[in-house]
């Protein structure tokens, strides 16, 4: 491997780089952590994640879906039917566009996604209290609050 590889890019410091590389490795980690502890069988990732997506959108079109997951609309239209299928959507007429069918969430949906948030919820905290001290925490908070700064424009 040449040394430019690992060099970062002009004018940002290895400091600057390093944390970049390793906060995306560490957050990467942890989505597919949080990501496994509510999962089971019933639901395929695909299918989770669409459904988290009617339950922040609400009532959403298919085609707006597949544009927010970035994924094509023919595998969209078969996520949703197997959720369809399962209970866990409804589709109604758009009021707007007789044309087009808005998917929301059923009871089951609502109850699927507010048990997984919970669920999550619930590990993350506990791993939090288990695994760090008092001190330690305080410190991860204070990590967080510089990081929220990252996200503002």
């Amino acid at each position: 491997m040449d040394a430019s590889a690992t060099e970062p890019p002009a004018g940002i410091s290895d400091s600057a780089a390093r944390a970049a590389r390793d906060l995306r490795v560490v957050f990467s980690r942890l989505r597919r952590r949080i990501r496994v502890v509510a999962e089971n069988e019933e639901l395929t990732p695909p299918q989770v994640s669409a459904l988290t997506l009617v339950a922040k959108l609400g009532a959403a079109t298919a085609s707006a879906l597949a544009t927010a997951e970035g994924v094509r609309p023919q595998s969209m239209a078969t996520t949703l039917a197997a959720l369809d299928r399962q209970g866990m959507i409804r589709r109604s007429q758009d009021p707007d566009d007789g044309r087009r069918q808005l998917v929301t969430l059923t009871d089951a949906g609502r109850r699927r996604v507010d048990g997984d948030q919970q669920a999550r919820e619930e590990w993350l905290a506990r791993a939090l209290q288990d695994r760090f001290t008092e001190d330690e925490r305080r410190k991860l908070l204070e990590g967080l609050a510089l990081l929220e700064r990252l996200t503002q424009e």
